[in-house]
């Protein structure tokens, strides 16, 4: 067989190893995968040596010498490349006979299979599926440790949490009082943690304590702490939270639940940063930074005279609203990877990644429960996973939705259409003013109108 040695970084980039002993059907095969530069192999020992780890796709025969009527060469080389490179889609190549061979390969972790003779028009549409799927795994790749870079354990991609990460790492150099605001279960303590972490506190205590979970009765104590005698069973002088994050920050979470005799105290400190503990006379002083945070709205709890107006906005000096989960485009499936390859490690588990039907369903979700409920799906699914990848059935979600068109032309399309619309609009149909309106010239308007098949008004 023919080898190529020498290849550029843009070849490189996009080519696919042909692993295939009939000299006829590598031909035809490497003309169908045009404009892709069709790589081909004739042995396990070539397949081995032409792969290199960025290649995104291998076609791979099972059947290859001198086991051709078997599959015991194909599926070393199966697992060697998964083994160096696990995000290479692996599409296999079998015989109608062979079926039950290639679908054991599938739960290896081949990412799909096309039976012989192969059709070509199959085989390209295969291609076609498995090169979108490695680009969106390596673009979430990408964005994942471009998130992790930013905030201290908090990961993400999208413009949503971007603009959040600005305003974190702003915040964190200052000694402003922060309140943050986001559904239940979207991670408001990693932004606490994060504001610390980032702050010149860093090095001190981040002390946290959660309003809603302790008792009314017993809150006060354990904020300002008591001393001896102060209440039955208080049998010693106890620090409370304030004193322990002292030159550290202090972290209120379910603000909106605090008893609103205990809000009065909390002002107090704010206003004064002194305070007496429970049963003592003695006052004190701490440097303490203060972030709070809720789920509820505290605006609308101030109007209904449930929160003091004057401690809301002694805590909401900073305002940092966490959007959900829903509204973090591109996020979920970076999460989903990165909770992915935590289970991973933890259980010691080797799964591979998430079926493209897999990848639609999670896109598709509405996830009430936010961050915490899709960290809760992957670790059941990767418990529970028999194959290779995540199917939806793993993850308990109805799978049917469509994957996300990713084609960048179809989008530029679809703005330039809507934009045309508008600006013929605005102007009355008059192309002249809306070519002017949109800053190119009236051909490019006429360009764009026949591509769309459309007409002015």
């Amino acid at each position: 067989m023919t080898r190529i040695s020498a290849r550029s970084n843009a070849e490189r980039a996009t080519s696919i190893l042909l692993v295939e002993d009939d000299d006829g059907l590598c031909r035809q095969m490497q003309w169908a995968l045009e404009p892709h530069q069709a790589i081909p192999a004739g042995t396990a020992a070539e397949a081995l040596r032409q792969f290199e780890s960025d290649m995104p796709i291998v076609i791979l025969d099972l059947g290859l010498p001198p086991d051709r009527d078997g599959a015991s060469e194909g599926l070393k080389v199966l697992d060697a490349i998964l083994n160096q490179a696990p995000e290479t889609k692996v599409i296999i190549l079998s015989g109608n006979s062979d079926r039950v061979v290639a679908l054991n390969a599938v739960e290896r972790g081949a990412f799909d299979f096309i039976s012989k003779p192969v059709e070509i028009d199959v085989l390209k549409l295969i291609v076609q599926r498995a090169m979108r799927m490695y680009e969106l795994e390596k673009e979430n790749r990408a964005l994942r440790i471009s998130g992790d870079q930013r905030l201290p354990g908090i990961v993400f991609g999208s413009p949503a949490m971007e603009r959040i990460a600005r305003t974190v790492e702003r915040v964190a150099r200052t000694n402003a009082s922060v309140l943050v605001l986001g559904e239940s279960g979207t991670g408001k303590e990693l932004i606490a943690s994060a504001l610390h972490k980032l702050s010149s506190r860093s090095g001190e205590r981040l002390m946290a304590i959660n309003c809603a979970s302790i008792p009314e009765n017993l809150l006060e104590s354990e904020l300002f702490g008591h001393e001896r005698g102060a209440f039955t069973g208080a049998v010693k002088q106890t620090p409370g939270k304030f004193e322990l994050a002292n030159k550290g920050t202090l972290f209120l979470d379910e603000i909106g639940d605090m008893p609103l005799a205990l809000q009065a105290k909390v002002l107090r400190f704010l206003q004064t940063r002194q305070f007496e503990r429970v049963g003592g006379r003695q006052t004190l002083g701490v440097d303490v930074r203060l972030i709070s945070a809720t789920n509820q709205p505290l605006a609308k709890l101030v109007a209904e005279g449930k929160f003091r107006e004057d401690l809301y906005y002694r805590l909401n000096e900073i305002l940092v609203e966490i959007p959900a989960l829903r509204d973090r485009e591109g996020d979920v499936v970076i999460l989903a990877r990165h909770f992915l390859n935590f289970y991973n490690r933890e259980m010691s588990r080797n799964l591979r990644g998430f079926t493209e039907d897999a990848i639609a369903a999670l896109s598709a979700s509405t996830w009430p429960g936010n961050v915490r409920e899709l960290e809760h799906r992957i670790k059941r699914a990767v418990i529970m996973a028999d194959g290779p990848l995540i199917t939806p059935e793993d993850l308990e979600i109805a799978s049917g939705a469509k994957p996300r068109n990713l084609n960048l032309r179809d989008h530029v399309q679809q703005l330039e259409d809507a934009l045309l619309k508008e600006a013929l609009a605005s102007e009355d149909g008059n192309v002249s003013k809306a070519a002017k309106l949109m800053g190119i010239s009236r051909q490019q308007i006429y360009n764009i109108m026949a591509a769309h098949k459309q007409r002015p008004q």
